[in-house]
This record gives structure tokens, sequence and C-alpha cells, in this order.
């Protein structure tokens, strides 16, 4: 019998995550960044509207040290985490995860058996089209039919607004390398090491994506509209009340197409279809 090469994972990303910071990019505790919080905060009320009631059976691939495992667990699901870098596995195995490694391109597990299978960092680490559809074709595989397929993006023009944002933009180096990104979606990471090997998505292009792997008409939504962008956003998140009405107002608006782009991620989500 054949025997198919395990993927791999290019050096550079793995080196950068073994840094260990999405322990605590993610955190919503105050004091930490405001588009990591809104980052968590929205991919978590989109999930909890589109996930299976639970008790459901979920899969997390390339759930890092278990950020969003953690609170779906809690929630009631039945997580399984598989990540690609050790350190990811151990840290989510110390918050009482069920975590072991794994790759998104071939996953170590049986057809259809998944409520939901979520993809919330593997899509925007792989460059080639084809390793994407194959990921988001794995995902279908072991996802029950009728089960939920959800997939998060990095925006094609996040690191342009940014850029604008924080100032690097006007760095000719880093200014060069974004309008790159812009141009091709491709990143490569600089001597700063902000980041590494990473895919951004044009919006318009992830329903193509999806489809091509066998989920039609996926739900594009942006998660953290131009809130990310607005000085001072930090505070108003400390505030509960304000928090909530932040999250109200991102919520209505989206799907809206024309600011999709606006947001720094995005995220997608299929049925995975009942006939074959």
């Amino acid at each position: 019998m054949e025997t198919r090469a395990q993927p791999t994972l290019h050096p550079a990303i793995r080196a950068y995550y073994e840094r260990g910071g999405e322990e605590t990019r993610l955190a919503p505790e105050p004091g930490r960044p405001a588009d990591s919080r809104l980052e968590f905060w929205r991919t978590r009320d989109v999930l909890r509207r589109v996930l299976p009631a639970p008790p459901a059976r979920v899969l997390d691939v390339g759930g890092a040290s278990g950020v969003h495992a953690a609170w779906l667990q809690a929630d009631g699901h039945e997580v399984e985490l598989l990540d690609p870098v050790p350190l990811h596995v151990e840290q989510a195995r110390g918050k009482g995860i069920a975590a072991r490694q794994g790759d998104a391109r071939q996953l170590p597990e049986a057809d259809s058996g998944f409520d939901a299978v979520l993809l919330l960092g593997p899509l925007y680490h792989l460059p080639e089209r084809a390793a994407r559809i194959r990921a988001l074709a794995e995902a279908r595989r072991v996802a029950r039919p009728g089960g939920l397929v959800a997939a998060a993006a990095i925006s094609r023009w996040a690191p342009l607004h940014d850029g604008l944002v924080q100032g690097y933009l006007f760095d000719e180096e880093r200014r060069k390398r974004t309008l790159e990104v812009v141009r091709t979606g491709h990143h490569s990471p600089g001597a700063d090491g902000a980041f590494t090997e990473a895919y951004f998505h044009d919006p318009a292009d992830l329903a193509g994506e999806f489809a091509e792997a066998g989920l039609p008409a996926p739900v594009v939504r942006g998660l953290e509209g131009a809130a990310w962008l607005v000085g001072g956003m930090g505070e108003r998140l400390d505030d509960a009340e304000e928090r909530a009405a932040v999250l109200d107002a991102l919520r209505a608006v989206e799907c809206e197409p024309s600011l999709l782009g606006a947001s720094g991620h995005l995220l997608a989500t299929a049925t995975v279809p009942t006939v074959p």
C-alpha cells in the first residue's frame, strides 16, 4: 500500500509560533490590544450563533493553545484540538483539552465524525490555493452531512489599514512589503519578525475556495468591521455596556459585502451537503 508523505509546516511559521505568543494574543482581558480582543469576542459571538447546540462534537483544527477550544468546552461541547506546533498541543492539554499534533491538509480522522469542524488559523498559512482547498475538503470529509465547517481568513487589506494606524506604512521597506501583500496576497516576514509566512484573502475569493472544496454557498462575515481601526476602542471595550454596543453594531453589518474588506479577519461558514 502506498503511504502518503505527511504535509510539513513551513519552518518560519513553526519558529514564529514557538515563541508562545498565541497563548496571550487573543486574551480578552483589559490591557490587551483592542484588535485582538475584538477578534476573540466576535469569533465567539459568530460561532455561538452558528454551531449546533451543545453537546456537539467539534474538531478545532489549527486551534493553537486552545483559546477558543476552552470556551467551547465550557459551553458543553466535546472538543478535540489538532495543531502542528508541539508547544500549542502542550498548552492546550494544560487547559484540559484533548489535543494532539495534526495537519489541516491531512486530518487523522474518520469520515463524518464531527458535528462541526473549525479552521480558525490554517487557511492564512497555506499560500497555495490548492493547499487551502485541500484543507477545506478535509474539513468537509470529517464533518457529518448537515454539519458545519467554519474557516477564518485575514483580509487582503488588513496590513494596509493596520500600517496606516500603527504608522509602519511610512517606513519605506515596510510599505513595499505591505503593497506586495495588497497586490498578491502573499506575506513574507521582514527583519522585524512581526508576522510570518501568510496568505491574505480578497474577501470575494473565499466563496470560490469553499465551493471547489464541496462546500457551496458559504456565509462570509467580517469580524472587526472598522472598529479595530478606531482610536480609543480599547477603553470602549473595557466598559461592558459599551462593548455590548460595539458588538451589536458589528453584528448588524457583518455580512455587508461593501464592508467585508474593512475587517482584519473574516469568518466563512458553510453547511456540509447532505447529498453527495
